[in-house]
């Protein structure tokens, strides 16, 4: 920890870190059949799906594309978007006090985030945690994605931080792996307890 500079801004990823997310919750309401919900899942309404959504995508022209592709599943692929919020049944556990705790130490706080524009506008009003953050670069809104390095770097010119000084939180190992390759500081987030011991040991809450 010693060789690493002093972290002046942690960086969260959204989903998976301070929100849950389950593309088929849903689902588990309205389709009460086990195995045609989990082809729905595993065919149609998927994550890598839903990932164009994320990568700047309306969600009308996706679901519009994916009926067409699938007309006998036009009701539950319409239900995507109606029931969107569904899919973030709510925090995960122990993260939105490491938040508070980095506020009340001062601790600048920024995102990036793998999240449609649609959805985020869905969703944004819901989660009044994010008030703390000073800025969040939404992928949907800037047609970059991560792990993409195009992102981190516009993050890191947005943020007004150097990627040295800035510790980066994510679920995802490949987001983790390219923002390291880029010099910022990182933790692989798999849950709040050990992001806690991370922060503490750095000082920060």
């Amino acid at each position: 920890m010693s060789e690493q500079a002093e972290v002046r801004a942690v960086v969260f990823d959204i989903g998976r870190v301070l929100i849950e997310w389950r593309i088929g919750a849903p689902y588990e309401r309205l389709i009460a059949d086990a195995d045609r919900r989990a082809w729905l899942l595993d065919h149609v309404v998927t994550e890598e799906w839903h990932f164009r959504h994320d990568a700047g995508e309306p969600l009308a022209e996706m679901i519009a594309a994916r009926v067409a592709e699938f007309p006998e599943w036009r009701a539950e692929i319409e239900a995507y978007r109606t029931h969107w919020l569904e899919t973030v049944p709510g925090p995960v556990p122990g993260s939105a006090d490491l938040v508070e705790a980095l506020v009340a130490r001062g601790v600048p706080l920024y995102a990036i985030t793998n999240f449609g524009a649609d959805t985020w506008a869905m969703f944004r009003p819901t989660f009044p945690l994010l008030d703390h953050f000073r800025d969040i670069v939404v992928s949907g809104h800037e047609r970059l994605v991560k792990p993409g390095a195009e992102i981190f770097h516009l993050a890191a010119a947005r943020f007004g931080h150097d990627p040295a000084e800035m510790l980066f939180i994510d679920d995802n190992a490949a987001n983790v792996a390219a923002a390291a390759a880029l010099g910022w500081q990182v933790h692989h987030f798999k849950a709040a307890d050990a992001l806690a011991l991370d922060l503490a040991a750095r000082g920060l809450i």
